[in-house]
């Protein structure tokens, strides 16, 4: 009987076929692997074929795999990680299977591209980056944000002092689904918002406190905001639910000088500066409610930028922007806003982490 695959599986194929060509085991030059092939995963392999990284693939959903050209497809995680030709993977599995599978992959001495969130416990967070140190793999984290053409703009404007001084920031990661089944919204949204606040700060939260609500399965949180207080009086709220009408993902930086807004939407984002700061000392400027400035950014798929940095690093041995460490410490941030919400909302200190042995 013909399998029958969705519009997205046929679509991966048309990409991953027409971009590798007659993709054969005589012409396959690529060295990085895809474990995991769902919607997400698509996406990763559809980028790895285009850019001729792509070598192998594989999910427990032989349907699924189906997807890629036979050429491509793994008969097993063991046989794709057996292949001495691979040198890196993809985690994009499901977050409940992210350590195991990482960990295998280390363990067969890969370098690892890990989706978000990297686990969905701290302690095997640890674990894996002290894999990565001792097996000396590249252990990246995939948080995409930072990865953004628009993102990047913003944060070359604040360090060259356009904003002034951050004073407070915040985030909305709105959207209609999809509800995940092994993890709460906080754990499926904010890691990337979590991410950008600490690379645009600076700095490392003192408090983090978090309230959260479950209307469609008790005991996991369909909408959280979550509160961080950073030194110096700057302040910080990530709001996150999958129970809203319409997708919204807007990061705010509200500078002494001027305010950025980024919008990340369908049509590839946008960065709008406004001439209104919070200073003190000087008097809003209301006129700047309507005369925002757009800032041209690249115009580029993120996804694409995010691996082309995990193959460099593969190849060069650079520590990844969002590497092992970074990773953790967006762990810690989400373990400490959990248990805060277990508290009753009540704000909790974030222990910064210490060094990690092997």
């Amino acid at each position: 009987m013909r399998a029958r695959f969705s519009f997205a599986q046929r679509r991966l194929a048309a990409h991953v076929s027409a971009a590798s060509g007659a993709y054969s085991a005589h012409v396959n030059t690529g060295f990085v692997g895809i474990i995991g092939l769902g919607p997400w995963g698509r996406n990763h392999a559809r980028v790895l074929a285009a850019r001729g990284w792509l070598r192998s693939g594989f999910d427990l959903d032989a349907e699924t795999l189906q997807a890629l050209p036979e050429s491509l497809r793994a008969a097993s995680l063991a046989a794709l990680l057996d292949d001495a030709a691979l040198r890196a993977v993809v985690v994009a599995t499901p977050a409940r299977t992210h350590f195991a599978v990482a960990q295998e992959a280390l363990l067969a001495g890969k370098d690892v591209l890990v989706e978000k969130p990297l686990t969905l416990d701290e302690e095997e967070g640890e674990e894996l980056v002290r894999l990565a140190r001792r097996r000396q793999r590249v252990l990246m984290a995939g948080h995409i944000t930072l990865y953004h053409p628009a993102y990047q703009r913003l944060r070359a404007l604040q360090r060259a002092g356009e904003l002034g001084r951050i004073r407070y920031i915040y985030s909305n990661r709105l959207n209609l689904g999809t509800v995940r089944a092994e993890e709460d919204i906080l754990w499926s949204f904010a890691p990337h918002d979590i991410a950008a606040f600490l690379d645009l700060t600076g700095h490392w939260p003192e408090k983090v406190g978090a309230h959260g609500g479950s209307f469609l399965r008790e005991g996991r949180s369909d909408v959280t905001v979550t509160h961080l207080e950073f030194p110096e009086g700057v302040r910080g709220h990530i709001f996150v639910s999958w129970l809203h009408p319409t997708k919204e993902h807007r990061l705010v930086v509200v500078g002494e000088r001027r305010m950025a807004v980024f919008s990340d939407d369908r049509n590839g984002g946008r960065l709008t500066l406004f001439d209104a700061g919070a200073d003190a000392g000087v008097a809003l400027n209301l006129a700047a409610r309507d005369c925002g400035e757009v800032i041209p950014v690249e115009a580029a798929e993120p996804l694409e930028i995010e691996l082309a940095h995990f193959v460099d690093c593969v190849r060069t041995r650079r520590e990844p922007v969002t590497g092992a460490r970074h990773g953790l410490e967006v762990l810690r941030v989400l373990e400490t806003a959990r248990r805060s919400m277990l508290a009753g909302g009540t704000a909790l200190e974030c222990q910064r982490i210490g060094v990690l042995g092997t």
